[in-house]
């Protein structure tokens, strides 16, 4: 065998010294990134040593499935950890175009509430009468017709008879309902956004609920709204100057009509703001406690309910607490589910949010319809 030269042994012991030296570097590097693993390991109590163990095999060894029976109901649920779980989490994903400027190195700060669009103030229901149901229909007898032929009588004589017409009337119980779906790893992460969805779940359900009860159609699974029931707006005198505040005056006063005591106007808010805003032909506010005060919302002496589910230019005037009652078959009712369509197999939950009602209007003649203003 051939001696190697001076030149070609140094050449011989770089070369070890070379892939000695890139060698330490790689275990540097891995033992490096164990220690980090190790480090992030809350008190290195969820570690799990590497197995040749399939995910069938933990999942019949976990505790969990172990007390299952042929009588369980509910569900169970398996968690892995560490390198098992790589096999069945899907990869991290962005919802929008809009993701966070934050990097691993400066996080960006995260403010905890979601911003949310402001509810509306919603005030229809508590201006009805409330009832319980456990039926799917209300019905009620309605007197149509009376022929009173009550008269003095002379001592002695027959008694005249007075007649009574009735008409069976009925209204069914609605459902007013919408579902919300969600991945079930969000709720993990966000447990703040399950109450947001049940949050402004539940308020867009009563919104809907509000609309409906102002002027759902009847049509179809629709609440016959008040509105569509009430009565046109035919005063049964005039005012010379009429404005707006007349007119409501005027409305009351045909819903007294009826007999039964008026307690509530609805009107839009932006209406309500001119009316507080009416000034003499001074330049001066007609009502006292303009614009500094605090505006008592009533007129006539009685009640002002301001909201954004009335139209713009039209008003509502009528007997709210005896001429017509909300009958709850279910309250608002809100639940998850992981078991509905596919959600098992995409890893997703289910929110539905629902209610089931009727609105029964005893006497439309209690209830006045019109517009605001002349000319409209």
């Amino acid at each position: 065998m051939r001696k190697l030269t001076l030149t070609e042994l140094a050449t011989k012991i770089g070369e070890i010294a070379t892939a000695v030296s890139d060698m330490r570097s790689s275990i540097e590097t891995r033992v490096g990134e164990l220690e980090k693993r190790w480090a992030r390991l809350p008190d290195n109590d969820n570690y799990i040593s590497r197995s040749e163990k399939s995910l069938g095999d933990m999942v019949i060894a976990s505790d969990e499935v172990k007390r299952l029976s042929s009588d369980f109901r509910g569900r169970a649920t398996v968690k892995f950890v560490g390198d098992e779980a790589a096999a069945i989490t899907s990869a991290p994903a962005s919802v929008g175009n809009n993701t966070s400027n934050g990097t691993s190195l400066v996080p960006a700060h995260r403010v905890g509430e979601i911003v949310t669009p402001h509810q509306r103030e919603l005030r229809v229901r508590d201006l009805l009468n409330k009832a319980r149901t456990t039926s799917n229909t209300i019905e009620w007898p309605r007197e149509t017709a009376f022929d009173n032929q009550a008269r003095p009588v002379t001592e002695g004589q027959g008694k005249p008879y007075s007649n009574l017409t009735f008409e069976l009337q009925s209204t069914p119980v609605r459902t007013i309902a919408h579902m919300f779906k969600c991945s079930r790893q969000i709720l993990d992460d966000a447990p703040a956004l399950a109450g947001y969805i049940n949050r402004r779940g539940v308020y867009g359900l009563q919104f809907k609920e509000e609309q409906q009860l102002l002027t759902g159609n009847g049509v179809g699974q629709n609440l016959n709204g008040i509105i569509p029931q009430a009565t046109a707006f035919s005063p049964q005198f005039t005012i010379a100057h009429e404005t707006p505040i007349d007119r409501i005056l005027e409305a009351i006063s045909q819903a007294e009509d009826s007999e039964i005591p008026v307690n509530g106007v609805v009107l839009n808010k932006r209406d309500w703001r001119r009316i507080t805003g009416v000034k003499d032909e001074e330049g001066r506010y007609i009502s006292g406690q303009s614009p500094f005060g605090l505006t008592d919302p009533r007129l006539w002496s009685v009640n002002i309910v301001a909201t954004n589910a009335m139209a713009p230019g039209e008003f509502l005037a009528g007997a709210f607490q005896d001429g017509a009652s909300i009958f709850d078959r279910m309250d608002v009712e809100v639940m998850i589910s992981t078991e509905n369509d596919k959600d098992f197999e995409q890893n997703l939950v289910s929110v539905r949010i629902e209610s089931r009602l009727a609105l029964a209007v005893f006497r439309p003649d209690a209830f006045i319809v019109g517009d605001l203003y002349t000319g409209t």
